[in-house]
């Protein structure tokens, strides 16, 4: 099996005895080298096909870095780098070391940042863009409406735009994927997923599921067809809808 499979996994936060500090960020060397060898023991290989850092670490120079998974490169141990939500300025600088194959950030009807330079220096370097979160954390598969509300330990209770008013308010783009699911004889999120394989064809979503249903569901994404003069349709539509609570353009010149 191991030769039919691509395995990727990431390394960039404090991690000890099993506890993971999602506020503390690590990727000195060092700690790069002990994450891969505690990876590939756990993972029972010999090797990670993708290596992703999964949050740029603001003490350890990102040429550091890529240069460290440059070595593990050479010694056989990773075969691609990868990196997660990185301003555009710092996947040029770690890719002149050590060329990104990857870059996975949040992209979705309701999260655009990466528009904002971040998908054209993709293309300008031939890396490929994984979106993680492309159905909004379930939003644009038609889960909820104004009325819906979280609870504390579901995340979705602490991302801005699911508290009420942003939620009322982004029905508006919802309601558009629904008039354009219908016209296609799709559901919501299969549109919401063709649409970003129409926007660029380096784009990847990754939808998360826990259910055989959905994942089918989602794979028939791939055969939904939308024309250049359809997505220019839809796009108008869109920019007339101003997104509430998604991240401000400005968060993508830092890393966060």
């Amino acid at each position: 099996m191991r030769d039919q499979v691509v395995i990727a996994t990431k390394f960039g936060f404090q991690v000890e005895d099993g506890h993971w500090d999602y506020n503390r960020r690590n990727s000195k060397p060092e700690h790069i080298r002990r994450a891969v060898e505690g990876s590939l023991k756990r993972l029972k290989t010999d090797r990670i096909d993708l290596l992703y850092q999964h949050r740029v670490d603001p003490n350890v120079p990102i040429e550091d870095v890529a240069g460290t998974v440059k070595a593990l490169i050479k010694e056989g141990k990773v075969k691609h780098f990868g990196l997660s939500e990185a301003s555009a300025k710092t996947i040029r600088r770690a890719h002149a070391v050590q060329p990104v194959s990857a870059l996975q950030s949040e992209y979705s009807l309701i999260e655009r940042v990466p528009e904002n330079g971040i998908l054209d220096t993709c293309e300008k370097l031939g890396i490929g863009f994984v979106a993680y979160c492309p159905l909004g954390r379930a939003f644009l598969a038609d889960n909820f409406n104004e009325w819906s509300r979280f609870a504390n330990e579901d995340r979705r209770s602490a991302v801005p735009q699911f508290k009420p008013e942003a939620l009322a308010a982004n029905l508006r783009i919802l309601n558009l994927v629904r008039v354009w699911a219908n016209r296609k004889d799709v559901t919501p999120a299969q549109f919401a997923l063709a649409w970003l394989l129409a926007e660029r064809p380096f784009i990847v979503p990754i939808p998360g599921t826990t259910k055989l249903h959905h994942l089918k569901e989602d794979i028939g994404a791939v055969h939904i067809k939308i024309s250049a003069d359809e997505l220019k349709e839809f796009r108008t539509a869109l920019a007339g809808i101003e997104v509430q609570g998604a991240r401000a353009p400005e968060t993508v010149n830092r890393d966060r």
